[in-house]
């Protein structure tokens, strides 16, 4: 089933060899294998016809040095795009601001950091610099802070980490990927207490949640996801999803919510985390 109008809050686009290196650490630690394509025009060749009109385009950096090049390639590959909504983001170890001064400046729309594999997260001091230019230039943040899949020992994420970020920058709206898996509850408490607080469905709301994520879906009720539609948006983390990309929505669509909650969901609340919408 194609849903029209659909934004996908959680894609992945990085050059073909960073990329490639993604998924053979992924094989290697997870056991996930992938078949969905790597270079752009394909990708959304795939996005398009699962009924995706727009896609967040997420980088990160894995080692500092690397986020200023990997920025730039982002933005010339969403320039060529009507799909995409470039997104940036620096490592603990660069010079913060002037990367990412340098991004929103450049046309970046967000930032995105997977906490654990960057080793800086949101309670991280040398991203300050970061933060306090997402508020500046209103801009919204999306962390991978949960613990999940294979992240429980990592000190960069947490709820703990995710309230202390929240406190400190009400003015920023952020997103925890992944229903902030395993601490799905706290998260979900934190977007009960604070407007700005997002949360995607990447990989936690999918069949094959339990089986890939070490995560049950049916955890988060129907009137959960009803009740904050709002701070909900729909995410894949296309292309390198294991598994075929229409279950990521299954999930989602067999529990026959209201249709204004999959209108949030699908659309509303990702334009209202980029600042499109009140």
């Amino acid at each position: 089933m194609a849903i029209s109008g659909t934004v996908d809050a959680h894609v992945h686009l990085m050059p073909p060899r960073l990329m490639a290196a993604i998924r053979d650490s992924l094989a290697r630690d997870a056991g996930w294998t992938f078949d969905h394509p790597v270079e752009r025009e394909a990708m959304e060749n795939a996005l398009r016809s699962a009924g995706v009109e727009r896609y967040f385009a997420l980088p990160y950096a894995h080692e500092a040095g690397m986020a200023a090049d990997l920025n730039e390639w982002v933005l010339r590959e969403a320039a060529a795009s009507e799909m995409a909504v470039p997104f940036a983001t620096v490592h603990g170890d660069d010079d913060v601001e002037a990367v990412v001064r340098n991004a929103f400046e450049a046309g970046a729309r967000g930032l995105k950091f997977q906490c654990p594999v960057q080793e800086c997260g949101p309670a991280d001091p040398r991203l300050e610099p970061a933060f306090d230019l997402a508020a500046e230039y209103d801009r919204p943040i999306l962390f991978h802070a949960g613990t999940a899949p294979m992240f429980e020992e990592s000190p960069h994420v947490g709820a703990d980490q995710f309230a202390q970020f929240i406190e400190s920058h009400p003015d920023v709206r952020a997103c925890a990927a992944h229903m902030g898996t395993y601490e799905a509850a706290e998260f979900l408490e934190f977007a009960r207490r604070h407007d700005q607080v997002f949360l995607d469905t990447t990989m936690a709301l999918s069949p094959r949640s339990a089986d890939v994520l070490g995560f049950d879906p049916s955890s988060i009720s129907d009137e959960t996801l009803t009740s904050l539609s709002r701070s909900v948006m729909f995410g894949s983390d296309f292309p390198n999803v294991p598994y075929p990309y229409e279950e990521e929505r299954r999930g989602l669509l067999d529990r026959d919510l209201p249709e204004s909650t999959y209108r949030d969901i699908f659309r509303r609340t990702a334009e209202r985390f980029l600042g499109e919408r009140d």
